[in-house]
């Protein structure tokens, strides 16, 4: 019998698994300390980025139900 898993919230409120079973986050840098950053700097951390392939055998595990 193999054992349910659970979820880690943290990872899940964190992290989306795209179509193609990759990871998405939001960028670091866009939390505080706004004032002083460029529009330019902060339209680009608007986007969504791709987690690093390394990384995402670590997310993987922490969100085995998603």
């Amino acid at each position: 019998m193999a054992y349910k898993l659970k979820t880690k919230s943290a990872a899940a409120k964190r992290y989306k698994r795209t179509k193609n079973d990759k990871f998405i986050r939001r960028p670091a840098y866009k939390g505080h300390i706004l004032e002083k950053k460029s529009q330019k700097r902060k339209r680009n951390l608007r986007r969504k980025h791709v987690v690093f392939s390394g990384d995402a055998r670590c997310i993987r595990i922490m969100l085995p139900n998603k």
